[in-house]
């Protein structure tokens, strides 16, 4: 069907061929509510599967946590991020001391490892990481991405599933899909969209706004990649662009001595 329709739009140059293949790459099926609902679905499987998915327990770790969920307050109150009043925007810490990687699911659901945070040396490192998963999530790209993967029909189940009355076979979806959001790789223009998206929710806060590209520059001296560069392609350029863009921003605050305390938290 889409070849048919891809040979008509050429014939007629009505749309053209880039603009159809354009609109198919980044075709999503689904509506922001329902983003959220499955974003609900996954936060409901990792939360119930610590083996994988080890999270720092919020009783005795309250310090951590205030401090991770005030960097979301940070960026969601400049008003720059989409579906900022629509989605959860809810952090969980992954206690994973080997694993440096972070992500978000649809609907908002931030998780980062705490490998990761004890491998960054600032706040707006650590702020510029989470701005650019909340940018994938604020422009749902995951959703783009698992409708390629995984069609309507599986999707929809899931995300008619009742908690608590699915079936084993709705509930090995679930996982399926849960593991699949964790290792998704995005596409150029994704990671780019998501690179801009952090630099702009940084740019209304006091943070220097590249915080992404001085992430980017610092892995850079490891002698092997961690898990992070493994679903996030870096193209030469990136953090160059990082750069240009934040450069109109006002901000210059790390806060680099308030984040070495928080890292002390981390236990």
């Amino acid at each position: 069907m889409f070849v048919f329709a891809a040979t008509v739009c050429c014939a007629a140059l009505i749309w053209g061929c880039k603009g159809f293949q354009k609109g198919v790459k980044n075709m999503n099926l689904y509506t922001v509510e329902q983003d959220a609902q499955l974003g609900r679905q996954v936060a409901d499987e990792i939360a119930s599967n610590p083996k994988d998915y080890p999270l720092l327990a919020e009783a005795g770790n309250e310090q951590a946590y205030t401090y991770v969920r005030n960097i979301v307050k940070k960026l969601l109150n400049t008003g720059n991020v989409e579906n900022g009043k629509v989605f959860k925007w809810q952090v969980k810490i992954i206690k994973d001391d080997k694993t440096q990687n972070a992500f978000c699911t649809p609907g908002g659901y931030i998780y980062v490892y705490t490998g990761l945070m004890k491998f960054l040396d600032s706040e707006n490192q650590l702020a510029g990481v989470m701005g650019h998963e909340m940018g994938h999530a604020a422009k749902r790209h995951s959703t783009r991405q698992l409708t390629k993967m995984y069609g309507v029909s599986v999707l929809a189940e899931v995300l008619t599933a009742v908690s608590g009355a699915k079936n084993a076979d709705t509930k090995d979806k679930i996982k399926e899909i849960t593991t699949a959001i964790v290792g998704l790789k995005f596409s150029r223009e994704h990671e780019t969209e998501a690179d801009l998206a952090s630099v702009k929710y940084l740019c209304g806060t006091d943070y220097v706004a590249s915080g992404a590209a001085d992430f980017f520059q610092k892995i850079k001296s490891q002698p092997h990649p961690p898990v992070f560069l493994s679903t996030h392609p870096d193209p030469a350029n990136r953090e160059a662009t990082i750069k240009a863009a934040a450069a109109g921003c006002k901000g210059a605050k790390n806060y680099s001595s308030e984040y070495q305390k928080f890292k002390s938290l981390l236990k």
